[in-house]
């Protein structure tokens, strides 16, 4: 029997903190093919996710996939972030939180096709869409990605 990583765990405890301090959670992750995001957002590989709960909707952070409803350029989108992807999670404000090593699955070839089937899956169990605002038209300019705002701290 495998024991399940820290790192979900360590995850939900950052964002808790931030949370209780009033400070916004960042979110830094690899993108894959195992990484739902809207297109066009990720940068070199990455993005980086406002996860507060004014920013998302139906936040789970479950021990496999993080899974949340956003609006980018005014549209509602279904994220799914698979745990193994996600390189650090911070506050903005100060920039303290966790970066971790990317972890990368031996067994992702033979895996492939069961785990595309589990992540469309995990979203459409998640996702009922959010009503669109009317503050944004929804054929704005999306907006430039934010560089990441990390501090190491000893």
């Amino acid at each position: 029997m495998s024991a399940v990583s820290t790192k979900p765990y360590l995850l939900r405890a950052i964002w808790q903190w931030c949370i209780d301090q009033g400070f916004t959670p960042y979110l830094a992750t690899l993108v894959d093919d195992q990484t739902r995001v809207p297109p066009g957002y990720a940068r070199d590989g990455q993005i980086v996710l406002n996860l507060s709960p004014d920013a998302t909707g139906q936040l789970q952070m479950d021990n496999d996939y993080i899974s949340f409803q956003a609006r980018f350029g005014g549209a509602a989108h279904s994220l799914v972030i698979p745990v193994v992807n996600v390189v650090a999670i911070y506050a903005r404000e100060n920039g303290q939180g966790m970066a971790f090593e990317p972890e990368f699955d031996e067994t992702e070839a033979g895996a492939e096709d069961s785990e595309d089937a589990s992540v469309d899956d995990l979203a459409a169990t998640h996702a009922e869409p959010l009503a669109p605002r009317g503050d944004a038209p929804a054929d704005a300019p999306p907006r430039p990605p934010r560089g990441s705002h990390l501090k190491v701290v000893k």
